[in-house]
């Protein structure tokens, strides 16, 4: 192999170092001191595989080999390397290790492309500070909206532009991050699966043809806080009962949806909090993912009604607000024979497969051709401190990576 996996291991474990919660899972949220540290390795590390590194105006680090035609299209490979809370050291991290590896690769073998290549590191893809998520993709995108930095705030209160501020981005040049489609060729990303099927089925790596849609949304439902003593049930406006009734129906209606939808609720949280208080209000979210972009769209129609009949009813108020918003994503059939091509040269055993996750691939998959390799990840397991992946099976996708891109980049002959 090309690759070296000592390399690929120790980047791995040197980026955990980063981390604001140590021995309980791996926390790096955006613009952070957790951050800064990560993104100063990894822009060193950049440099050292003679690439010329910058920051565009959203935060994402990014690392440019020249092309032997610069004005082509760029190829770019990359993933995110922000955490969510008490996650794991490979979700994100594994495809900018590969980013960063393939440079060291091209740039020891002297390899030259036709095409310019970039390497990117992208932030808040998990959404685990403000919410929403997918943020230096969308940037590039050009789906990041001012109202967005304004009004998406962290558990302190702080809104994304505050913190961007702070950390010494403006986010007011925030349209100055987006791509040109004209200007890319296509967008690599390697991720592990985060699921349990590659390791089941002694698979070295995933091929995904399709991502699903997500929307998140955040409910707030108002009553009034009461004393839990002297107020008779059947004159309280408790925000808590209906929230409850409500959450049973958003579990009911991804059940019934089918096509492989799923609709979650992540966080709820109840105000005042006290054991002797009648819950005033309640703040949750709410996660939809599909194959089918309109059965999200009909099931979020759905609790909407719901809430607003029931609120009616009760006497209680009610705010529905989108975070995020990504259709259904099919990526392109030549960017996957050529992955499958590739791995069928390597011997690799591969399975052809939908992403339930979201992943910067699907957003980038509205500006530029994309391809998305899964790894295994050992029981499935992800977001949790006990993520893992086998450093073996890492280095064949990174591998798998390599030479599909550079097909794609098109080496130029020595």
């Amino acid at each position: 192999m090309l690759t070296c996996i000592e390399r690929i291991k120790k980047d791995i474990e040197e980026l955990a170092k980063f981390n604001a919660t140590p021995g309980k899972g791996l926390t790096r949220f955006s613009f952070t001191e957790e951050d800064k540290g990560a993104r100063e390795y990894i822009k060193m590390r950049m440099e050292e595989a003679g690439l010329e590194v910058y920051e565009d105006a959203a935060g994402t680090v990014v690392g440019r080999k020249k092309g032997c035609d610069d004005n082509l299209p760029v190829v770019m490979i990359g993933s995110h390397f922000d955490s969510v809370k008490n996650g794991g050291n490979f979700d994100g991290p594994a495809g900018v290790i590969a980013g960063l590896e393939i440079a060291r690769v091209l740039h020891e073998k002297n390899i030259k492309t036709k095409h310019p290549m970039e390497f990117i590191a992208m932030i808040e893809e998990e959404g685990g500070r403000f919410g929403g998520g997918l943020f230096g993709s969308r940037a590039m995108a050009g789906k990041v909206s001012k109202h967005e930095l304004e009004t998406f705030k962290d558990e302190n209160g702080i809104t994304i532009g505050e913190a961007m501020r702070k950390f010494g981005f403006n986010p007011d040049d925030i349209d100055r991050a987006r791509r040109d489609p004209k200007t890319l060729k296509a967008f690599f990303e390697l991720h592990i699966e985060q699921g349990p099927v590659l390791e089941a089925e002694h698979k070295d790596a995933g091929i995904v043809d399709t991502i699903v849609g997500i929307d998140q949304y955040e409910v707030e439902i108002t009553g009034r806080p009461d004393h839990a003593g002297t107020t008779p049930m059947n004159m309280r406006a408790d925000a808590l009962v209906l929230s409850s009734s409500v959450i049973q129906d958003i579990n009911r209606l991804a059940k019934e949806a089918g096509e492989g939808t799923v609709a979650t609720v992540g966080n709820l949280k109840v105000s005042p909090g006290a054991a002797n208080i009648v819950p005033g209000k309640v703040v949750f979210t709410i996660d939809i993912r599909s194959r089918n972009g309109s059965i999200i769209k009909d099931i979020a129609g759905k609790i909407d009604g719901i809430l607003k009949e029931r609120c009616t009813a009760e006497g209680l108020s009610y705010r529905m607000e989108s975070k995020i918003s990504v259709p259904p994503v099919k990526l392109p059939e030549h960017i996957i024979q050529i992955l499958k091509q590739k791995a069928e040269e390597m011997g690799l055993a591969y399975k052809q497969m939908m992403s339930g996750a979201g992943h910067d691939a699907m957003v980038m998959a509205g500006i530029t051709d994309v391809g998305l390799i899964f790894v295994p990840s050992k029981a499935g397991r992800s977001h949790c401190p006990e993520e893992w992946t086998d450093y073996e099976q890492l280095q064949k996708g990174i591998e798998l990576v390599l030479k599909a891109a550079l097909e794609i980049a098109e080496v130029e002959k020595q």
